[in-house]
């Protein structure tokens, strides 16, 4: 099988050029100008379009068990949408159960997306109950493809580890060339704080913003920088949304540590205000760390542009908003009593590309939603960019085309979009999975299982 991609202009985190791309069976086989097709050649015209990367989004929620649910979306539809998109690679998270092994949470996800995948994966491990036992099986994630250690500083009473744990995997990771990836939040103020407010009746969803001030996001990724310069191991910090977080990652990069830090796109375009709609509406934005403020939006989004954070994620986790009708899982209104039920996550694996297209330079587009994420997680050279040799995934995208985020017309298997009536230029035509078309404007060409788990190396520190 061959396909030539004719008169398009490439993008990549380098820049642009005009130029022919050449794909051999599932691999970008040649680059360059005036590439001339045999008879055996499908002709791909791109004129006016632009030649991507297929998105990597390194921070998905696909089929996740939380509050007594589970996300809406599993690894057919939240893939399928991705692709939708843009996107053709991504990573989940393998979840350590409580006195559970992380071999059992590795088989556990791998069996999520058997047969049902639709683009292709890997796993981060999510580190939830330390002992000796445990310790001795982290070096051996690296056997299974698995190179990122998750933590998570908050959810107190759930996922939540202590600093003792924290630091201790953080050396484990540091004598094994892994990355740990740490969500920062101070869990303990929080729990006290939640407390606070449903004894006082405050019950509504405002009141989960109001429990989760910026300043503890802030005090909790200073905290984990700190424990992971002792250690000396390199920190990825992950959906940053406030400007104290930005700058405690700024300043440690800048005396030199190997920390890092994505946001995601809903921070980059909602405010807290969001969660103060009426009927309850407000539960469709709630989600940790919480929406912020506009100058938090405009400090992130600047941030992305100067390379103070180095990758734009999803942190994709929907839930219904009117669960448990026909059929569907419980979602949003499992928290219409208490503010702290609420399933936690928002829809947005589908909008990420569109609705950060206007926000950034092509390139450095290009460069935050898929060459530098598959750089740090050990997917580049063979995802995240176009280079000869590399897995054909790559998107035709028009640059000019326009439309409306909706509910009505999304792909993600979820009854409402926390972008709606946004506007958007730019989206993709033609999506291609190792050489494969799996999207062709509104049309969905792929097949359940077509995606496969990718083992990865350890990634860079950029």
């Amino acid at each position: 099988m061959q396909i030539l991609f004719k008169n398009g202009t490439i993008i990549t985190a380098e820049g642009a050029c005009r130029a022919d791309l050449l794909v051999v069976n599932d691999k970008i086989a040649q680059i360059g100008a005036d590439i001339l097709p045999t008879a055996a050649t499908q002709v791909v015209d791109c004129t006016d379009r632009w030649l991507l990367p297929g998105g990597v989004d390194v921070h998905t929620h696909f089929d996740l068990p939380v509050s007594g649910t589970h996300s809406s979306d599993d690894f057919f539809s939240g893939g399928r949408a991705a692709a939708f998109g843009g996107t053709t690679t991504h990573i989940d998270f393998a979840i350590q159960s409580k006195g559970g092994t992380l071999r059992a949470a590795h088989d556990t996800w791998r069996a999520k997306a058997e047969g049902r995948a639709v683009i292709d994966y890997g796993l981060h491990m999510t580190i939830t109950d330390l002992n000796d036992a445990v310790a001795a099986e982290i070096p051996h994630m690296r056997e299974l493809g698995i190179t990122s250690l998750k933590l998570l500083m908050a959810y107190k009473g759930s996922v939540m580890v202590d600093d003792a744990t924290l630091f201790r995997v953080m050396q484990i990771a540091a004598a094994n060339d892994m990355l740990v990836m740490t969500h920062c939040e101070n869990g303990d103020a929080i729990a006290q704080l939640q407390a606070d407010f449903i004894a006082q009746g405050k019950t509504a969803p405002r009141y989960h913003a109001l429990s989760r001030p910026a300043v503890l996001e802030a005090e909790a990724t200073t905290r984990a920088l700190a424990l992971a310069e002792v250690a000396g191991c390199r920190l990825y910090v992950v959906h940053i949304t406030c400007e104290g977080a930005v700058e405690a990652l700024r300043k440690a990069r800048t005396r030199g540590m190997p920390a890092m830090g994505e946001t995601c796109i809903q921070y980059l375009h909602l405010t807290a205000e969001k969660l103060d709609q009426p009927d309850f509406e407000g539960a469709k934005y709630v989600c940790s760390p919480p929406l912020r403020t506009a100058h938090d939006v405009a400090v992130l989004r600047t941030a992305l542009r100067d390379g103070s954070l180095q990758a734009l994620s999803t942190d994709h986790c929907p839930f219904w908003f009117a669960g448990g009708e026909n059929g569907r899982l419980a979602g949003k209104e499992l928290g219409r009593q208490a503010f702290t039920k609420i399933p936690n996550g928002v829809p947005s694996v589908e909008e990420r590309l569109k609705l950060s297209a206007d926000l950034l330079e092509a390139s450095r587009w290009v460069a935050v939603n898929c060459t530098q994420p598959a750089r740090i997680f050990g997917l580049y050279p063979r995802k995240g960019a176009l280079l000869v040799g590399a897995d054909a995934d790559i998107v035709v995208w028009n640059p000019s085309k326009q439309g409306v985020i909706s509910a009505k017309t999304h792909h993600m298997q979820v009854d409402y979009s926390v972008f709606e009536g946004m506007t958007y230029r730019g989206a993709p035509e033609r999506v291609y999975l190792r050489g494969k078309l799996i999207v062709h404007d509104d049309q969905w060409l792929g097949t359940a299982g077509q995606g496969v788990y990718l083992q990865r190396e350890s990634g860079v520190w950029l």
